[in-house]
């Protein structure tokens, strides 16, 4: 088990974390027809929606309670009233998910008694779904935001009940923010691949995947699971859990329906994709395809293949804590050192890290320790990228936000095929940093052009 270093200084200097807010925000954006609402200033909101519409490249659905001075100081209750409202009357949508900024919670802000204000005013938004999750900026990260907002969504939607496995072909997973819209579309994939019906929470695969709508523009989400489809996680065979992060809100799903739950740390190595295929034949009584061991024989022959690049390789990451564990495990497999790990804050996945120590801090804690530790190659976001050009290194990407290439919001890291594409990416980028061998002069060759030359010199 690592060692948790907080840093020590009173502020950050090249940040990392991406705010819980946003967290938050991405969990919303995972339902059908759902409007996030941030409750704070109309500059939180656009600093979140410019980060969403860089990384994934489409229009974001994002509203605000636009906060202004008066506001914040006086009360801002009645902006989430109005809030509602609002989007209520003119967008028509199934769920309004509010996550709070740093501001409104300083502020004092009290989002419950809003929301049953709201209900009092206006019977007429009965179905309506309306769920609040407490994700001020100053603490956590964009995976607690998440992770936050997936239990209050499970609490707020889910009712209880004791119809576990009348739905005997389906299983529900809970997604983890490390998860891209392309992962999902794995796991989705091998799951029917077995017969049976995954209900993904939340669904990212089918709201941000990139692909062109055939209906006109809608103000709120496209795709994504329905709540009438969230309601009968109730009814599930079992639950797969995908990252430490979510185990709080497995908890609650599994304290209000009797689903048992399976968990899984990751889906980016060898043994965990094993363990995957492995559960979804004990709950389908099916044998694993033909396809997955062929997709796995290849991955051992791409291991084989780069295990010379890879072995011994000093890799520094950095990433939020669900990401940082399933990259390092997926670096350790191949026999690469993780010599440096930065987290953007505390997370359970922390504890299970094979490493002395892990800083829980900013891009510039991972830029000197690197350059202490001689790294070969850097992990992590789009941040990181003028610590790589500093250092000289290469720069994998991975995580949120990814701006500066395209289709990173797509790239599948899960199952066989997602681990295969990444070990030849690291074996790549360590290729392309090949030094030049300088040519070897001996010395005695050196000594005998001295002996040719000295005649020359005395004839002239």
């Amino acid at each position: 088990m690592a060692e948790v270093h907080k840093r020590k200084k009173p502020l950050a200097v090249n940040p990392l974390k991406a705010s819980q807010t946003m967290g938050a925000a991405l969990a919303y954006l995972g339902f059908n027809r759902a409007m996030p609402l941030m409750h704070g200033s109309q500059g939180c909101t656009a600093f979140a929606k410019v980060f969403f519409v860089r990384h994934f490249r489409e229009p974001i659905p994002l509203q605000t309670t636009a906060m202004d001075q008066v506001s914040s100081i006086m009360g801002a209750d009645d902006n989430i009233v109005e809030a509602l409202t609002t989007i209520s009357e003119k967008q028509k949508p199934a769920l309004i998910g509010i996550c709070s900024t740093g501001l409104a919670e300083t502020q004092g802000t009290d989002m419950r008694r809003a929301i049953t204000e709201f209900r009092q005013q206006h019977p007429e938004f009965d179905k309506v779904a309306v769920v609040a999750a407490s994700t001020p900026d100053f603490s956590g990260c964009f995976e607690t935001g998440f992770a936050l907002a997936m239990k209050e969504i499970i609490s707020a939607l889910i009712p209880e009940a004791s119809r576990a496995g009348s739905r005997a072909r389906q299983v529900n997973v809970l997604c983890g923010s490390h998860l891209t819209p392309g992962d999902l579309e794995f796991i989705s994939d091998s799951i029917e691949s077995f017969g049976l019906r995954p209900l993904l929470i939340p669904d990212l695969s089918a709201s941000l995947d990139g692909h062109l709508p055939s209906e006109e523009y809608s103000p709120l989400t496209t795709g994504g699971l329905t709540l009438d489809e969230l309601q009968t996680a109730v009814e599930s065979r079992a639950t797969l859990v995908i990252g430490p992060s979510l185990h709080d809100a497995a908890r609650v799903l599994e304290q209000r329906s009797g689903v048992p739950t399976h968990s899984f740390p990751h889906l980016h190595s060898l043994q965990q994709v094993d363990r995957w295929m492995m559960t979804l034949s004990e709950l389908s009584g099916v044998e694993v395809p033909t396809r997955w061991r062929r997709h796995r024989s290849q991955l051992q022959d791409a291991m084989l293949d780069t295990h010379f690049m890879l072995g011994h390789l000093r890799v520094a990451i950095a990433a939020d804590p669900d990401l940082l564990l399933a990259l390092h495990d997926l670096v350790v497999s191949m026999g690469g050192q993780v010599v440096t790990a930065v987290a953007a804050a505390k997370g359970p996945a922390l504890k299970q890290l094979a490493l002395e120590q892990v800083q829980v801090g900013d891009l510039e804690d991972l830029e000197l320790d690197a350059r202490a530790q001689k790294v070969e190659m850097l992990i992590g976001n789009s941040h990181l990228l003028e610590t790589a050009e500093r250092l000289h290194r290469p720069l994998l990407r991975a995580g949120f936000p990814q701006y500066d290439h395209v289709g990173g919001f797509q790239r599948v890291w899960c199952g066989y095929r997602g681990i295969q594409q990444a070990l030849f990416d690291i074996a790549n980028l360590k290729l392309s940093q090949h030094e030049e061998i300088a040519p070897y002069y001996s010395i005695y060759a050196q000594k005998r052009n001295e002996r040719e030359q000295q005649p020359r010199a005395a004839e002239g």
